[in-house]
């Protein structure tokens, strides 16, 4: 079983299941469903296109699109996968027989509802459909020969995948308002003996208090420049500064954003803190370090996570001052999550959110071995974000995160003062003065 990110509440509610081993099932499942439905439409499409040059007396071609089939579902041990499969209208007529021409899916039999291989081939085309020396094969397993998948079809499905990753980065972001990001840089090794692609990856949350990836960019590196470069097209795109953004202190994220969006403040990821604080210790000190950390952000509010960072100086400070020290020079930007709605806290003091849904990217390019290139990795790991970002469910309190934005304070997690009340504040300073 695949087990998900840390000591996080809001790791169950993210990938909406409560093991990993449901949300693999829910990402096969679906990405099934995403790859049957592309691989069906490039093959169609290769097919017509293989007869273009056949036109009946006026001129009208002899092979057409027409529409779609009924829905019907094929089972998987997943689940039942809806397929909905495009028609051809095919008025060419066999020579020999006299009958008329039919397309006949060779990926998917009109017959075919279910088989004893369909719960290994339909996770198989979606993890290896991207790299075509690995996509027949898999297709084999469920028919017996690749023929369904000619080389012209697999170019046809790759590309469109990266086109759509090169869209899904090109978008406006103008119209979209992210308060809270999450950011991180995840390595994929596209190939044993290539370089790892490292992913520059942003969530956000909007002002409804929904959750939405915002990029997913080849960072070749996770330097400030590369941040710099991503942060500068998400302005450009129209993107506005978020309020916090969360991540580990190790990236070159940090003087990016105060470079590009100087007014958003920062949050450390505690998961990716306690690893490194935890590193510095011997072994027989990490699980009473563990629980003194846990004292700190899992408090009731700053002043006992302050008293509580005193306190974990005092006990590990002289035997380990650089694991003190790894706590104590980041307090503030560790501990910046306690000044938003407590319902919030849970959501704001981890990058849980990319940590949960990369469990899955990295575990299919542990099995695939890599996808093949730069690009197609990047198709791959936003296919997956794709599917997975159906079911991240909206941060707890939605409606306090518009507040957020508005500028509303928060003391010990409780809403305080409302952007009316300053404004009403102010307005009364005003009047008493003149």
């Amino acid at each position: 079983m695949l087990k998900i990110v840390p000591d996080n509440d809001d790791a169950n509610h993210d990938d909406g299941a409560a093991d990993g081993s449901s949300l693999l099932d829910a990402i096969v499942r679906d990405g099934a469903r995403q790859m049957l439905a592309a691989a069906l439409q490039a093959e169609v499409a290769s097919y017509v296109d293989a007869h273009a040059d056949e036109v009946d007396e006026n001129g009208h071609r002899l092979v057409v699109r027409n529409g779609y089939h009924d829905a019907r579902e094929v089972t998987t041990a997943a689940g039942a996968v809806p397929v909905t499969a495009p028609r051809v209208n095919d008025r060419r007529v066999d020579e020999t027989t006299g009958q008329r021409k039919r397309f006949a899916s060779a990926i998917l039999p009109a017959w075919a509802r279910k088989s004893p291989q369909v719960a290994e081939v339909l996770p198989l085309l979606y993890l290896h459909g991207l790299s075509s020396s690995d996509f027949a094969p898999a297709l084999e397993q469920f028919l017996g020969s690749a023929a369904g998948l000619s080389p012209a079809t697999i170019t046809r499905l790759t590309g469109q995948w990266q086109g759509e990753a090169v869209a899904f980065n090109t978008r406006s972001l103008a119209d979209t308002d992210y308060v809270y990001v999450w950011v991180d840089g995840i390595h994929l090794k596209v190939r044993l003996n290539q370089d790892k692609i490292c992913l520059l990856v942003m969530i956000g949350v909007r002002a409804d208090g929904t959750k939405e990836l915002i990029a997913l960019d080849d960072g070749h590196r996770e330097s400030a420049e590369s941040w710099a470069d991503l942060l500068r097209d998400c302005k450009r795109r129209g993107m506005a500064a978020p309020v916090l953004a969360i991540g580990d202190g190790a990236l070159g994220f940090w003087s990016a954003v105060r470079d590009v969006f100087p007014a958003t403040r920062e949050q450390r990821c505690w998961f990716h803190k306690i690893a490194n604080v935890l590193n510095a210790l011997p072994k027989s000190a990490q699980p009473g370090a563990k629980k003194a950390l846990a004292e700190i952000w899992q408090a009731e509010d700053r002043a006992h996570a302050e008293a509580a960072a005193a306190t974990f100086a005092d006990e590990y400070g002289v035997k380990w001052p650089k694991a003190v020290a790894k706590i104590a020079d980041d307090l503030d930007v560790l501990l910046e999550f306690y000044d938003y709605p407590a319902e919030h806290w849970v959501h704001l003091r981890t990058t849980n959110p990319i940590e949960s849904t990369f469990a899955t990217v990295r575990l299919r390019q542990r099995v695939t071995k890599g996808p093949g290139s730069r690009a197609a990795g990047i198709a791959m790991a936003f296919k997956l974000i794709e599917s997975a970002q159906t079911r991240w469910r909206a941060v707890n309190a939605p409606h306090l995160v518009a507040l957020v934005r508005a500028g509303a304070a928060f003391e010990k997690g409780r809403l305080v003062e409302r952007p009316d009340d300053q404004t009403d504040h102010e307005s009364g300073e005003q009047q008493h003065a003149a």
